[in-house]
């Protein structure tokens, strides 16, 4: 006889946020101004599917193929006559800017270039989960892509959107910190360190591991303990306008791509003094692991919590959408909003848990018809609302709109009550009113975030 065993015990999988309610407000306030903002600035909306190819993916730099989740069923690959056996391996795209360089390529007859696009969607990445990293999370993208060649002001264009988009959301003051790979590069280069993609992937680990090993690993790398430290003196620098020009070039070093880099280091500083002072700041330590960035590369720091490292990034890629014969050139910059939130979520909250703005209550369970018209027409006029679970006393009912945050209980007529009324449980206040023309006051239509 089979032995009948208890439900299995529900184990939580670190690295999957889920918010309750109300933290949900608040993350889809933070969607629709990011949404809404970048539509503001003409950035056309799409989605992706979520696989891609994993030789494509493991191809791109940051040991990105130690990150990357392969799929398959379950099934799959025990029936030679299957032809999905022998389907190329498909992983889950691990950020937002592979695929659009793929969905680009499939259908660049059908976009008019310079194409700007936006995409809010879930990645993944086989991480370690720990604060502010997750193992699947959302991003939101914007690019802009050319055919064959894409004019440098975009590079200083995006990180404006992202400056317009912060400044409308409660997350305190922050940096943008700008850099351009080919400043390194040159550096690196005019130095005589000839292997600059792996100096680069050692620098980026700057503000996680320090000077002093980082140091030690370029040295381990073959650098001269001379070009090692001038590889940190480089990446000493920092400043909010184009000083960091005479800085770099005090240091003495000569190389056609480090002067080509300071030059459109340069442009963008000067845009961004002029349409976001402030905001923008250049730091030449910032490189950026992944290896399709090829000049502007982009990070974000909330002041006051530098430690917690970068909440948006991004930036130039010259090669990544080519099809051999054409390329798109691309720029792109991707808020991490899991990890932003993850961070700010503790000194946020929503006004209610629900959309919820009426509970309209029941007399007798008889009047729940006559509850669902009321509703109805409530809704009609887009006032979110919803009918008591049951006729309870209104006592109860009125319990029921406080526990939930809903600031109004409406009393359809019943018995001696000639007519509706609708009571705001807060100050106690109750007037008489018709599901036709009553409005709330402005402020309780929805939801709002609360700082």
């Amino acid at each position: 006889m089979k032995q009948r065993t208890g439900p299995a015990k529900v184990r939580p999988i670190s690295g999957f946020p889920e918010w309750l309610p109300s933290e949900r407000i608040v993350e889809q306030h933070f969607l629709d101004v990011i949404r809404e903002t970048f539509e503001l600035h003409g950035f056309a909306s799409i989605q992706t599917r979520a696989v891609e190819p994993v030789e494509r993916l493991s191809s791109l730099g940051e040991d990105t193929d130690k990150e990357i989740y392969a799929i398959s069923r379950l099934a799959g690959g025990m029936d030679d006559s299957d032809n999905s056996s022998r389907d190329p391996k498909l992983g889950l795209h691990f950020d937002l800017t592979v695929p659009f360089a793929r969905y680009v390529l499939e259908n660049a007859g059908k976009l008019t270039f310079p194409f700007r696009r936006y995409q809010i969607q879930p990645v993944w990445r086989g991480e370690r989960p720990q604060e502010g990293r997750y193992r699947e999370f959302i991003q939101c993208d914007i690019d802009i892509v050319d055919v064959g060649e894409l004019a440098p002001h975009y590079e200083a264009e995006l990180p404006l959107v992202i400056a317009d988009a912060f400044s409308k959301l409660p997350i305190g003051p922050f940096r943008i910190q700008v850099n351009n790979r080919k400043i390194p590069e040159g550096f690196y280069l005019g130095i005589g360190l000839t292997d600059v993609k792996a100096v680069l992937r050692i620098v980026d680990k700057l503000d996680k591991i320090g000077p002093a090993n980082v140091f030690d690993l370029l040295v381990d790398a073959g650098a001269t303990a001379g070009q090692a430290k001038s590889c940190l003196a480089l990446a000493e620098i920092n400043a909010p306008d184009e000083s960091f020009v005479e800085r770099v070039q005090a240091l003495g070093v000569e190389h056609e791509t480090l002067t080509q880099g300071l030059a459109e280091l340069g442009a963008v500083m000067r845009v961004g003094a002029e349409q976001a002072p402030g905001v923008l700041v250049a730091d030449l330590k910032v490189a950026r692991g992944l290896d399709y960035y090829t000049g502007t590369v982009y990070e974000t720091q909330l002041i006051g919590l530098e430690s917690y490292g970068s909440i948006c990034s991004g930036g130039r890629y010259d090669a990544l959408a080519s099809d051999g014969r054409t390329t798109y050139p691309g720029v792109g910059i991707s808020i991490g909003l899991s990890r932003l939130l993850a961070k700010i979520m503790p000194n946020l909250s929503a006004s209610r848990s629900t959309p919820s703005c009426v509970l309209v209550s029941l007399a007798h369970e008889t009047d729940r018809t006559q509850g669902m018209v009321v509703a109805a027409a409530l809704r009609r006029r887009g006032i979110p609302c919803e009918v008591a679970p049951e006729a309870a006393r209104f006592g109860k009912q009125i319990k029921f709109a406080e526990r939930r945050g809903i600031p109004f209980v409406w009393f359809p007529a019943s018995g001696e009550q000639t007519g509706d009324s609708v009571k705001d449980i807060r100050s106690g206040a109750q007037v008489a009113a018709e599901g036709s023309s009553w409005l709330p006051p402005a402020e309780d239509l929805r939801p709002h975030v609360v700082s």
